[in-house]
């Protein structure tokens, strides 16, 4: 075996919270050697994929689970608030990225298309106009509509007005300045970058084992998938972003951080269409509620994806499940991640999600016909044969320990980090992607505490939000919010998805519709 490389920093995993970590340490640290290790032999082809999730710019516009009604009936908008504030500085970024060549290419990875909350029933009309009311006065979410009018439903969204008896009523919270991300794209643009900046990249390479040095840093043991051929990497410090395959590895290094963490794994699958019929009437991102009793990751969506400069349509998601902790992974992941130190953290989830396993057990049971008949519900005169069955990505959800409860289901996105600093890794997922920044912001902080003040002025250069709450300040969301939507070409069509004209409010139309500004 040759002698250890040395590195810098050691990234495991080329999707979006490895290529952003790497873009972000690249900018303010030129001088720092970097090396990049994926299993596969591309980057982003496991979860980033544009095919593998749902591409939502995710900003808390339309996915009501952030926005639960209380039990006297108002509604709480904390986690809302948050997950946009999160998305502002990853836009930020993203802005920055474009204008200093970080990403050259801003149309083939980011979209203007509106984000949509759609109900219908009585009660939950009344829930999405408190919601509304919740939320328009708060300057992140200003620009949003509330709509209960037929005539405008269906002038917004022909393809769910088709066929559907509007005696039952429906209402909608509609915000003009959703995005559709492809973050697939997004991965290998900031790759790249960062690969003509002097990174590493080892594609088809996989880490099989980490140990710590008393000196802090780590050997990393990496074996050629291809050839067999192995090779060993000494690095200052590690960043595991590899998806579900995270878990496993920050288990092997021992980090006491990652004891009594266990991991769940939940497949996904979509019907899509490229049929430009339906594409053309159908321009929005649609957020349901869920299913009764079903987890927050089953909320259904009927959206607008570019994807190669071309329009689809996705509906979904539907659960599928495998052991596998990625989509090109193991069956053994599942079992070979059960330690003693999470075992009772499993088995307390076994115990109390039998409501998820319900849904599992459905969603699996489900077929062709009756996945499209759930479509239905969205598009009333969906058919059969447009639709095709696509398989998403692995997601696997974080199971954490509880007191009195053994262990918790948790459906975010969680860093964990060694307190020395020298080892971190991301698990969960949604909203994941559309958080990466401000999570390897926190990576950074977190590990490199020494170093993170000194790189402030050149990350409030990038973020000029950093450290401050957009919702406290009006002016200063305007002002970035407006850079940002010019520099991403965020107030242009989307690439593939013809233009709706005349999508704002007419004034004196006899519409219900209400839009609020700040």
């Amino acid at each position: 075996m040759s002698e250890a490389e040395k590195t810098d920093v050691l990234l495991v995993g080329a999707g979006i919270m490895s290529a952003t970590l790497g873009a972000l340490l690249r900018l303010v640290e030129p001088n720092w050697s970097i090396t990049l290790v994926e299993r596969l032999d591309g980057a982003a082809a496991e979860s980033s994929d544009a095919w593998n999730n749902a591409g939502t710019g995710h900003s808390a516009l339309c996915e009501l689970n952030y926005t639960p009604a209380r039990p006297d009936g108002s509604i709480d908008i904390a986690k809302a608030v948050n997950v946009n504030e999160q998305f502002q500085v990853s836009r930020q970024f993203w802005a920055y990225a474009v204008e200093n060549g970080v990403i050259p290419d801003v149309r083939s990875f980011i979209n203007p298309i509106p984000h949509v909350s759609f109900v219908a029933g009585e009660d939950n009309v009344g829930y999405l106009r408190r919601r509304y009311d919740a939320l328009v006065t708060n300057p992140l979410f200003g620009s949003m509509e509330f709509i209960d009018g037929p005539d405008e439903f269906a002038r917004r969204l022909p393809l769910m007005a088709a066929g559907r008896d509007f005696s039952e009523p429906v209402a909608l919270n509609w915000t003009q300045d959703g995005t559709d991300v492809d973050f697939g794209s997004l991965s290998r643009q900031l790759i790249g970058f960062c690969a003509k900046q002097g990174m590493a990249t080892l594609f088809g390479h996989e880490v099989r084992n980490l140990s710590q040095n008393s000196d802090g840093s780590w050997t990393v043991k990496v074996v050629n998938r291809r050839t067999g051929r192995k090779r060993t990497i000494n690095a200052r410090f590690v960043f595991v972003g590899a998806g579900g395959g995270a878990l496993p590895l920050l288990q092997k290094a021992g980090i006491d951080e990652a004891k009594g963490f266990g991991g769940f794994p939940v497949g996904g699958q979509w019907l899509r269409s490229g049929n430009p019929e339906l594409t053309a009437a159908h321009q929005a991102k649609v957020y349901g509620l869920p299913p009764l009793g079903a987890p927050p990751m089953s909320v259904p969506h009927l959206d607008t994806r570019v994807i190669n400069r071309k329009s689809w349509l996705l509906f979904g998601p539907f659960a599928g499940w495998s052991p596998k902790f990625l989509k090109q992974g193991k069956v053994t992941d599942l079992p070979f991640s059960v330690k003693p130190d999470n075992l009772v953290s499993m088995l307390g989830v076994g115990l109390t999600e039998m409501g998820l396993l319900r849904y599992l057990i459905g969603q699996l049971l489900l077929s062709e016909s009756a996945r499209v008949e759930s479509l239905r519900e969205f598009a009333p005169t969906a058919k059969d044969s447009d639709w095709e069955l696509d398989i998403a990505g692995q997601r696997v959800q974080v199971i954490r320990k509880a007191k009195g409860k053994g262990g918790v289901l948790e459906f975010g996105t969680t860093v964990l980090a060694a307190a020395d600093g020298t080892i971190a890794g991301l698990l969960g997922a949604s909203p994941g992607a559309s958080t990466a920044v401000p999570a390897m912001l926190d990576v950074m902080q977190r590990c490199f505490a020494d170093r993170y003040q000194g790189w402030m002025p050149t990350l409030k250069a990038m973020i000029p939000s950093l450290g401050v709450q957009l919702s406290d300040e009006p002016q200063l969301f305007e002002e970035v919010w407006a850079h940002g939507t010019r520099v991403l070409k965020l107030d242009q069509p989307a690439s593939g998805v013809p233009d709706i004209a005349g999508t704002s409010t007419d004034a004196g139309t006899g519409h219900s519709t209400t839009a609020a500004t700040v």
